[in-house]
């Protein structure tokens, strides 16, 4: 039988090398913590695999084949390079790096998340470029990832793609932005039935509803509202709120720093809607490396200095920060 032929785990690359280095099967046992029985187990599965019996005895000792020789010495290449590679991941030093972060987020985290973001990862990794790119309109983030074309997500739809890593980063409160003349600007909550029948406006429309957290939320309440208005940048919302009674749904902390600059009403959603939630998204590829761990934990540290700070009325810590759709 041919080593290619079955199975030859790291575990058992371990065994079979301090086997052939101590040349004993109960020195190996007291090394590894196991019962002798099962290291001579485990060295009857070894001569099965490789088709050889490695080790052989010479008066009171066991000594290596030529076989076991080669495959003692094969396997310490290995399993060198496999400990550098571990250490590598553990070890992942920023400031060495090049290359880019790629990360794909609502367009309004500009205001907020982004800066703190660029700012984290410019002071450790200097040479690293952090590129930020917005959701496709098909909602196809699963391709991108899965082909190394994008390292993260930072996502807020109702219904994350099961298929992908996540991590929760914060909620925030859902409320409609209005101009003060807008017949319901001095309500404190919408119901559900006066939202739907209210002229909407959006940014451009994400076609894939999972990743929406407005439209998405209304899908699976079976209810469909009224977009009358899309715009492309999130920084036009504001100026088109300020001329028409439409309704921008947001979430709390993004239409209180835009209220802060412009006249504008603030109205609860309707309390179907909960909490939108704030996650990041990752391919199983990335989840064991260097940088893709230390890219998260930018982002969770990003996050936290955000609600720390908190720039907003009422604290960051209760409005953190928003993406409205």
């Amino acid at each position: 039988m041919k080593v290619q032929d079955a199975p030859l785990d790291l575990r058992l690359m371990r065994l079979a090398h301090l086997l052939l280095t101590e040349g004993s099967v109960s020195r190996t046992a007291l090394l590894t913590g196991q019962s002798q029985p099962a290291v001579s187990a485990a060295l009857k599965r070894l001569r099965q695999i490789t088709g050889d019996p490695l080790l052989v005895r010479s008066g009171a000792r066991l000594v290596p084949t030529e076989r076991g020789l080669e495959f003692r010495d094969g396997l310490g290449r290995i399993l060198d390079e496999m400990d550098r590679l571990l250490d590598a991941a553990e070890a992942f030093a920023p400031a060495a790096q090049r290359g880019r972060l790629r990360i794909l987020a609502a367009n309004c985290y500009g205001t907020f998340l982004m800066p703190r973001i660029v700012e984290l990862a410019r002071r450790a990794a200097p040479d690293i470029e952090v590129h930020f790119g917005r959701m496709p309109e098909d909602g196809d983030i699963l391709r991108p990832l899965e082909q190394g074309e994008l390292d993260l997500v930072i996502g807020n739809g109702p219904v994350p793609p099961d298929s992908l890593r996540m991590a929760p980063l914060f909620d925030s409160e859902i409320v409609c932005m209005m101009r003060p003349a807008h017949p319901l600007a001095r309500r404190t909550r919408l119901t559900m039935a006066e939202y739907l029948d209210l002229d909407h406006l959006s940014p451009t429309a994400i076609k894939g509803g999972a990743l929406n957290p407005i439209s998405g939320r209304l899908g699976q309440l079976g209810l469909h509202r009224r977009v009358a208005v899309t715009v492309p940048e999130y920084n036009a919302v504001p100026y088109v709120l300020a001329r028409n009674d439409v309704v921008f749904t947001t979430g709390r902390a993004f239409a209180e720093h835009v209220a802060a600059q412009m006249p504008l009403a603030l109205v609860g959603a309707p309390r179907e809607f909960g909490p939108m939630r704030f996650y990041m998204l990752w391919h199983e590829r990335a989840h064991q490396s260097g940088a893709g761990r230390w890219l998260r934990g930018l982002v969770r540290q990003a996050a936290a200095d955000m609600n720390a700070e908190a720039p907003f009325p009422g604290g960051a810590a209760r409005h953190p920060i928003s993406a409205g759709v």
